[in-house]
């Protein structure tokens, strides 16, 4: 049975932004385990959450292209990042950076998918929002794909791709310099180094 959805308040929620929010889930998004942190930040309880969608937290601001891109990536067994605004069951909001990993079987197939997400800075928020905004009004008139059509012209205008886009404004925000003519190897090795410093392993 579907939720009702919360009612929007525009405030953030307050919540120790030092804490990593966690949860697992199957292979079709329903979740498995969420952290005590994910239930304090979300508002909901444990009870309340598991075997739900993982978009019981999904903020109506998100552009459904950003979710199109993150399940084409995390599908196929790549590594993903992306900042995503989620919606408490107060109706606040929060942002966050949201690192996908995998727990895979012995016939390396994927089992479930694991979900860390720490806060980000308001000037990472503030850059990223005015894109997202674009890709919602765009969505709004022409669906997923013409804000996919969007979204692809952007990052070839940048020669990025998402996660290269949300790794550059990270680490400018941080005053880490990324070079972006680098190789592909050379780039996913500085990926990999900072987020890895980023949430901690």
């Amino acid at each position: 049975m579907e939720k009702k959805r919360p009612t929007l308040i525009d405030e953030p929620v307050k919540w120790d932004t030092t804490q990593t929010i966690v949860s697992k889930a199957d292979l079709y998004g329903s979740l498995e385990y969420v952290n005590d942190t994910f239930s304090s930040v979300s508002g909901y309880d444990e009870s309340e959450l598991i075997g739900q969608p993982h978009n019981i937290i999904r903020h109506p601001d998100m552009p459904k292209v950003i979710f199109k891109v993150l399940w084409d990536s995390i599908s196929k067994g790549k590594k993903f990042h992306g900042i995503i605004k989620n919606l408490a069951k107060s109706g606040r909001y929060y942002w966050v950076i949201t690192d996908f990993d995998y727990i895979v079987g012995e016939d390396a197939k994927i089992l479930k998918y694991v979900a860390r997400r720490k806060a980000i800075s308001p000037g990472v928020i503030a850059k990223v929002d005015v894109l997202y905004k674009k890709l919602s009004k765009i969505e709004e008139v022409s669906g997923v794909e013409g804000s996919e059509k969007y979204l692809i012209g952007y990052l070839e205008d940048h020669n990025l791709d998402y996660v290269e886009l949300i790794t550059k404004l990270m680490m400018d925000d941080l005053n880490q310099d990324v070079k972006v003519e680098s190789s592909t190897q050379e780039i996913e090795e500085v990926k990999k180094g900072f987020f890895g410093r980023f949430f901690g392993n």
